[in-house]
């Protein structure tokens, strides 16, 4: 059963489990569950996606109860009117902060079209040095950031990432496999470490802003744990409640 973190009579929202696609493409046809499939049945009527979120990235996964609730998000997304927080476990030690504006080309199917313009904000949160030795260096280091994508291209913050060498941990198509397999075999962790925490919108038929906060997968609160990084999580706000709704009018602390 999907974990519900937010649910009125337009809207839904949950908490998406790594692997999970958010509906079905013709690139995986041979899967059986789908975000979208799995959530209409557990709800007992159909819902719509309003934005989407990779296969391998966990968290807040918004879908509305009818299509006239849909189009105005859609939209929103569209205008770059909401706003995203993710988090990630990178390779090396980033630079406190820092943004990666940087276009990124569509991806095999779509080669004829143009670069779009992308732009990914981040800071550093926590860092750690490991001792094993991955290729040629005898340790290996990471940095957790936290990621406001200021544009919402496919793949974007995995290919920003991999623009500049810091490549998330667990990706398979744009990652480091050393780093994978690291962390596959040591650490047990055989996922892409990408979460997206929070998600912000202004609500079409009320006006208020809703701000909807799904908690760090399991599999990256474990490695946060190990690494002693639950301070600069807490600090970050990445536990924070699962929803927050502002009224019209009020301004949100």
């Amino acid at each position: 059963m999907l974990e519900i973190i937010f649910e009125d009579a337009h809207y839904v929202a949950i908490n998406k489990p790594h692997g999970l696609l958010v509906h079905r493409t013709r690139i995986a046809e041979e899967k059986k569950e789908f975000a979208l499939q799995m959530l209409r049945d557990q709800l007992g009527h159909k819902v719509y996606a309003v934005h989407r979120l990779d296969r391998g990235t966990s968290g807040v996964l918004l879908f509305a109860k009818s299509s006239e609730a849909a189009a105005p998000l859609v939209k929103q997304f569209e205008n770059r009117e909401t706003g995203k927080v993710y988090f990630a476990i990178v390779r090396g030690y980033t630079p406190e902060a820092a943004t990666i504006d940087n276009p990124i080309r569509p991806d095999k199917d779509h080669q004829h079209k143009e670069a779009q313009d992308a732009v990914t904000h981040y800071k550093r949160i926590a860092t750690i040095e490991l001792p094993v030795p991955v290729g040629r260096y005898s340790t290996s280091r990471y940095s957790l950031v936290q990621v406001t994508p200021e544009t919402g291209r496919m793949h974007q913050i995995r290919k920003h990432f991999a623009h500049i060498r810091h490549y998330i941990v667990g990706d398979k198509k744009h990652g480091d496999w050393r780093h994978n397999k690291m962390f596959l075999e040591e650490l047990n962790s055989p996922y892409m470490n990408l979460h997206s925490s929070d998600l912000t919108f202004t609500h079409p038929f009320t006006g208020g802003l809703i701000h909807l906060n799904a908690p760090i997968s399991p599999n990256m609160a474990r490695l946060c744990r190990m690494f002693n990084w639950e301070n600069a999580l807490t600090e970050n706000k990445a536990t924070m409640p699962a929803t927050i709704v502002t009224p019209p009018g009020e301004a949100r602390v």
